[in-house]
């Protein structure tokens, strides 16, 4: 018996089907294969992507890092830059400072040492000559003579004798012992110490009886003795006077003097 006409066309179409279906299969297998392959590749797409992720994290934590430790040291570079500046800034100061008390110390040495040679030029002997004689005196002992001489010559008869008693206290052996005795006599003379007077011109004469002042002192004691009423003892004195000083001035007027008490 011939099949029938749907069961030949069963038949006839189920290779078709069976072929169809095994291409249904075959797509399948292929397009699951093909996705596995895909998911396998965007798995590992994702896997680098996050790979590159993490490692683009980790740099930017470094360079954040970094750069954070950068920032940190120019903080701390600038942060001695100021520590640097404030101290030589105080260096400057003190340098100027410095200089300003070098400044005053050289001006005090400087002004230390006019006054000390100042001092020494005081204290230094100088030469000075008076009535014909040169000889060396302190600078502060021929002030105070020229003081005490000044004086006199001022009038002040009283003050001139206390300044010469004390500058012959002072300087016993002066060069200007002799005219200081001289003007002092005088002194006494003019205020009526004639005692005192005659005294001082005896002490010119035994110091120094060749001193250019002595035949005056001498005609001094003769006033004085006449002053105090000595006539004889005047008498005397004007004659030693002409003997020992003849040629001088002294002489001279001590003759006149003896022509009055004859």
């Amino acid at each position: 018996m011939k099949p029938s006409m749907s069961v030949r066309s069963y038949m006839l179409r189920t290779p078709l089907v069976f072929l169809a279906g095994l291409t249904v299969v075959t797509s399948l297998q292929a397009a699951l294969f093909e996705d596995d392959e895909a998911r396998k590749a965007i798995l590992d797409l994702r896997q680098r992507v996050e790979t590159l992720r993490n490692e683009a994290d980790q740099r930017q934590k470094t360079a954040a890092a970094e750069g954070a430790g950068y920032g940190k040291g120019l903080l701390d570079l600038q942060q001695q830059i100021e520590l640097l500046r404030a101290e030589i800034a105080t260096l400057r100061g003190t340098n100027e400072q410095l200089a300003r008390d070098l400044a005053n110390l050289q001006t005090r040495q400087k002004d230390q040492a006019q006054t000390m040679t100042e001092r020494l030029a005081r204290l230094e002997p100088i030469k000075v000559s008076v009535d014909g004689q040169d000889f060396m005196v302190d600078p502060v002992e021929k002030r105070d003579y020229e003081s005490a001489l000044t004086v006199f010559r001022k009038g002040d008869f009283l003050a001139a004798q206390n300044l010469f008693v004390g500058f012959l206290a002072r300087y016993p052996a002066s060069g200007y012992a002799v005219p200081a005795l001289f003007w002092l006599g005088n002194a006494q003379y003019a205020t009526r110490d004639y005692k005192e007077a005659v005294i001082n011109f005896k002490a010119l004469i035994a110091r120094n009886p060749e001193h250019m002042r002595a035949p005056e002192a001498v005609l001094s004691v003769a006033n004085c003795q006449l002053e105090l009423k000595d006539a004889k003892g005047a008498r005397k004195t004007l004659t030693d006077l002409i003997k020992a000083y003849p040629q001088s001035e002294a002489a001279v007027a001590a003759k006149e003097r003896l022509a009055t008490l004859k």
